[in-house]
């Protein structure tokens, strides 16, 4: 039997990416999945490519009424909601906003990152929550990073916003589990995961295979993760397997949380 069957979800950021890698996922388990973006055109498209368990609904997630009328829409057309995946977020790197470092940053840039990824969090868990509440059940799966862990010199604000997303989903956990609900929380944290978020790194030009390599290259495993590697991990959180699983973060690094490594040089053949 899928692993989502009748279930219902919600995936912000979902036009692409670790999102669209989700939503993928989770139809293919079972699941009517609503992608959500600000992305209409993709996000439009890629629905109609999902096919009839898919839709999409804009959702600019720093946007409270947009939150409060999309969550509305979803229980109206489908009766309730299971399960929410907080993923939209954005490196402050895809914008012409300067320099990320604790230095040089402005406020406004600083600003911006946090509305988007903690922000729009906070407001996703917010109405999930009461959306979820006359079932008493439900799953919550907030999108951190490697970067919440550990400091990243010049992404300050995309670091910052990271860590209190890994801890907001602690606090979400312990507060739906002290109203007697049986509403899960909990985290990815991804590292290196190759997807259109890193163009601004690697580039899209003839150098961007060696910038891959360069990156990689820091990983004890010794290349990125996929996206398909992320969203086997959602559909755990999603499913009723993880029922005793609640306020945890789940690494997906490559071994970098783990200490310090050298990755392995291939020998010469």
């Amino acid at each position: 039997m899928p692993r989502l069957k009748n279930k219902v979800a919600l995936i912000t950021g979902a036009a692409q990416g670790i999102g669209l890698g989700i939503a993928q996922a989770f139809i293919n388990e079972g699941a009517s999945v609503i992608l959500t973006d600000i992305n209409d055109e993709l996000g439009k498209e890629q629905a109609d490519k999902l096919g009839e368990h898919a839709s999409y609904i804009h959702l600019d997630v720093c946007d409270e009424q947009k939150w409060i009328d999309t969550i509305a829409a979803v229980v109206k057309e489908h009766g309730k909601l299971d399960i929410l995946v907080n993923n939209a977020g954005i490196t402050g790197f895809d914008m012409d906003a300067g320099p990320q470092d604790p230095e040089h940053s402005s406020l406004d840039a600083w600003q911006r990152v946090h509305r988007t990824n903690l922000d729009g969090t906070f407001l996703g868990c917010k109405h999930a929550i009461a959306a979820m509440r006359p079932a008493g059940v439900g799953s919550i799966i907030n999108m951190s990073s490697r970067s919440g862990v550990v400091g990243i010199p010049r992404a300050g604000a995309y670091a910052s916003s990271k860590a209190a997303i890994r801890n907001h989903t602690k606090t979400v956990a312990l507060y739906c589990a002290e109203e007697g609900l049986q509403i899960r929380c909990n985290s990815i944290q991804p590292a290196a995961i190759l997807t259109p978020m890193w163009d601004a790194t690697i580039g899209t030009g003839d150098d961007r295979e060696a910038n891959i390599a360069k990156f990689a290259a820091g990983t004890p495993m010794n290349r990125f993760g996929t996206v398909e590697e992320v969203a086997a991990i959602a559909v755990y959180l999603a499913s009723d397997e993880s029922g005793y699983t609640t306020g945890t973060d789940i690494n997906l690094d490559g071994g970098m949380l783990a200490g310090v490594s050298t990755p392995p040089v291939p020998k010469n053949t």
